[in-house]
C-alpha cells in the first residue's frame, strides 16, 4: 500500500525517526531494564511499534528506543494535534475540561497573590483562562511546542505566547527570575529530557516561587490492566513516565521543598472509555455505531467510579506542589 510522504518509516535498523535502543536508565543509569509495553502508534497506525521499557532499581519508565528530534517534530505537527484534540473531546468533553480546569485552580488559589504565571505545554490556554477568575491581577503567560499558543494569545487567553520547550536554547535565559508560579500540566511526559526541563522551570522561577507538575503515574493499577489501551501510555509522543517518588526526590535535590503530594484530585476519569474508543477508532464506522452503547457505558462507569478509584492504586496521575528556596539557584546544575 502506498504511504503518504509524511508517513514516518519505523521499520529499518537506520530509521530517522528513532534514535538507537539504550541499555540502561535515562534516570539512575542502572541496567536493569525490563520492556513494559509495545504498541503501535493508536491513533494513525503508522508502520512499525514502539516500546515503552521500565528500570528495575528506580521504576522510571521510558520510550526505548526514543524518538529522535526529526520523530518528535511529527508527532506534533499540527494535524497530529488537532486529531489527537478531537479523539480526547470524544472522551472528555469541552465542559468536563473547563469544570476541572477550574476546579484545579480553585484548589491552587491557596497559593499568595501572584503576579505573574507561565503555564508550561499550555495548548490554547484553557488553564490560564480558567484560572483567571481566581486570579485576576495575575499576568498569565504561556509556553508550548505548538501554533497553539500563539492562537491563545490573538484570542486573549495568555498575555504573552512563547513557542517550544523551557529547554529550547536562550529560552529559560532570557524568562530568568520572572514568574511567581510555574504550571505544568501533563507536559514533562513529553519533555526529551524532563530533568533539564524542571530546573528550566526553576530558572524562571522567582526565589520562593512555586512549582506545580501534574504527569501521568506510571503505577497506576489500570496501566497493567488495560496494557496497551492505558491512554496515558501515549504513544509515540510520551517519552517519559516518571514515577512520583522520583519526582520529589529530584525536587528536593534542586532545593525545593514539596509541601504538596496529590494522587486523588489529580485522577482524569477517562481509563475505560479512552481504552475502549483506542481499541475501535479504526474500525468500521457501522462497528463504532453499534459500540455508542458500550461507550456510553464505559464512559458513565468511569464517572460513576472516580470518587472511589481516585483514593486507590487505580488513580491514574498525581500532582507535586513545590517551592523554589533561594538555595536553588545554587543546585540547578546538571548532575
Amino acid at each position: 500500500m502506498p504511504t503518504s510522504p509524511l508517513t514516518p518509516q519505523i521499520t529499518t535498523p537506520h530509521d530517522p525517526f528513532q534514535e538507537p535502543r539504550r541499555e540502561d536508565c535515562p534516570w539512575c543509569g542502572s541496567r536493569s531494564l525490563r520492556t513494559r509495553l509495545r504498541a503501535p502508534d493508536p491513533l494513525r497506525h503508522r508502520p512499525g511499534t514502539f516500546a515503552v521499557d521500565q528500570c528495575g532499581d528506580c521504576a522510571h519508565a521510558f520510550q526505548n528506543p526514543r524518538l529522535t528530534a526529526e520523530g518528535f517534530a511529527f508527532f506534533h505537527r499540527d494535524f497530529y494535534e488537532r486529531q489527537l484534540e478531537e479523539f480526547t473531546a470524544r472522551v472528555l468533553s469541552p465542559e468536563a475540561v473547563r469544570r476541572r480546569h477550574r476546579a484545579t485552580a480553585w484548589r491552587l488559589s491557596a497559593l499568595r497573590e501572584p503576579e505573574s504565571w507561565l503555564d508550561v505545554g499550555t495548548g490554547h490556554a484553557r488553564f490560564p483562562e480558567a484560572a483567571k477568575e481566581f486570579f485576576p491581577y495575575t499576568s498569565f503567560d504561556g509556553l508550548d511546542p505548538t501554533a497553539r499558543v500563539e492562537q491563545a494569545l490573538l484570542e486573549g487567553r495568555v498575555e504573552e505566547a512563547h513557542r517550544g520547550y523551557l529547554t529550547t536554547p536562550g529560552t529559560a535565559a532570557r524568562l530568568r527570575a520572572r514568574y511567581d508560579v510555574v504550571t505544568m500540566f501533563h507536559h514533562l511526559q513529553h519533555a526529551p529530557d524532563p530533568r533539564a526541563e524542571l530546573r528550566a522551570a526553576l530558572t524562571v522561577l522567582r526565589p520562593g516561587g512555586h512549582l506545580v507538575v501534574e504527569v501521568p503515574d506510571p503505577r497506576c493499577a489500570f496501566a497493567a490492566l488495560l496494557g496497551r489501551w492505558w491512554l496515558p501510555y501515549g504513544q509515540p509522543r510520551h517519552l517519559h513516565l516518571v514515577p512520583r517518588a522520583n519526582l520529589c526526590a529530584e525536587l528536593q535535590y534542586l532545593g525545593c521543598t514539596v509541601l504538596v503530594t496529590d494522587r486523588s484530585t489529580a485522577h482524569i476519569p477517562y481509563d475505560l472509555s479512552a481504552a475502549l474508543s483506542l481499541a475501535l477508532v479504526h474500525t468500521h464506522p457501522v462497528v463504532q455505531l453499534a459500540a455508542t452503547p458500550a461507550l456510553d457505558l464505559a464512559a458513565a462507569l468511569d464517572r460513576l467510579l472516580a470518587p472511589l478509584l481516585r483514593r486507590t492504586p487505580f488513580s491514574n496521575a498525581y500532582r507535586v506542589v513545590a517551592r523554589k528556596e533561594a538555595r536553588t539557584e545554587a543546585g540547578t546544575e546538571a548532575r
